[in-house]
């Protein structure tokens, strides 16, 4: 049995689930959200708790298990608290701004680059290097985040880029590293 989709999930305060043929649907102060349940799974709502169990005890059914209760339970907590990915602007002159909803990027490209946003999704701008993308959808933040990180990704010899806020960019040594101080290449002269 999984151990993660054995686990009940509670339905706080002011969120409210339906579980009808084939979908889940969850509402609360932030917005709602509705996801699609394969047959395999049951979700039951009892006690003020959401509980999902599989109907088949197949490989597949196993798989969905805990996959399919991990998505309520970030449905829940995406209606009540909401999800953000923050992503930092390293390198000379890298600057955002927002103009209206819409997101201005100058990474050093002849032109600004603009990102409008996705329905439920927002951007907030913290200084001139630091964008944060919110909306209730996880993995949707998270498409719209790895979008902006695929604009300029960081690249590996001066680490300039966007990245991720905790990301660590593995730097790789530059020709001057290799041949050496003296300037002779490895057995050379």
């Amino acid at each position: 049995m999984s151990r993660i989709g054995r686990q009940p999930i509670p339905i706080p305060e002011g969120v409210t689930v339906e579980v009808k043929k084939g979908e889940v649907k969850v509402v609360g102060p932030k917005g709602e959200l509705i996801q699609e349940i394969r047959p395999e799974i049951r979700v039951e709502i009892k006690n003020n708790q959401v509980l999902v169990s599989r109907k088949v005890d197949s490989r597949l059914g196993r798989s969905l298990h805990g996959l399919t209760r991990t998505l309520i339970a970030n449905m829940i907590k995406g209606v009540t608290e909401g999800w953000s990915k923050t992503l930092t602007l390293v390198g000379t002159g890298f600057r955002a701004k927002l103009e209206g909803e819409s997101l201005v990027l100058s990474l050093g490209f002849s032109h600004p680059v603009q990102v409008k946003p996705v329905e439920g999704i927002k951007f907030e701008v913290k200084g001139n290097d630091t964008i944060t993308v919110w909306g209730i959808d996880k993995a949707l933040v998270g498409q719209v985040a790895a979008g902006i990180r695929k604009i300029k990704p960081p690249e590996p010899y001066k680490g300039k880029g966007i990245r991720y806020k905790d990301e660590e960019v593995r730097r790789k040594p530059g020709k001057a590293a290799k041949i050496g101080a003296a300037g002779f290449g490895p057995g050379g002269e």
